[in-house]
């Protein structure tokens, strides 16, 4: 989950088989399978890409629902980005923990790191985050895949 533009679908194709998406197509909602073995155990993964656009907000509130784990995404290139995962984080322990306290799994990623000219975060920021919100976090590219 994260803003529109952020590379959500970029990630989750070059995670999925390890392409790179060269055009921008808004999603609404696109939905990928992926097995591997985790613990040298079979796992499916299934993964929901999200639309970042606030039109299909009410739909983020289902997938919220419905979801057991989450990755936030914001661009290193735009701050406002990391502000919108903040609102969506404040989003999931309302609808997924109405009572405070426990934790939400999930996953902090700035992605663009291959743009360095253009970069208006620093790492120390997303890693203070995560140690707040008691999860990782990772910068990548789904271009350069780092």
């Amino acid at each position: 989950m994260g803003s529109g533009g952020v590379g959500k679908s970029a990630i989750t194709v070059r995670f999925i088989n390890g392409s790179y998406l060269e055009w921008y197509d808004p999603t609404i909602e696109d939905s990928y399978r992926k097995q591997f073995s985790v613990d040298n155990q079979p796992c499916l993964l299934e993964i929901l890409d999200t639309a970042g656009i606030d039109q299909y907000l009410t739909l983020n509130d289902m997938f919220i629902r419905e979801s057991e784990g989450f990755v936030l995404v914001f661009s290193l290139c735009q701050r406002d980005t990391f502000e919108e995962i903040i609102r969506t984080y404040e989003a999931i322990r309302r609808i997924k923990l109405p009572e405070g306290n426990q934790i939400v799994p999930l996953v902090i990623v700035g992605n663009k790191s291959d743009l360095i000219d253009e970069r208006e975060f620093d790492t120390t920021e997303g890693e203070k985050l995560a140690m707040e919100w008691k999860c990782s976090y990772y910068e990548t590219s789904a271009v350069s895949k780092p």
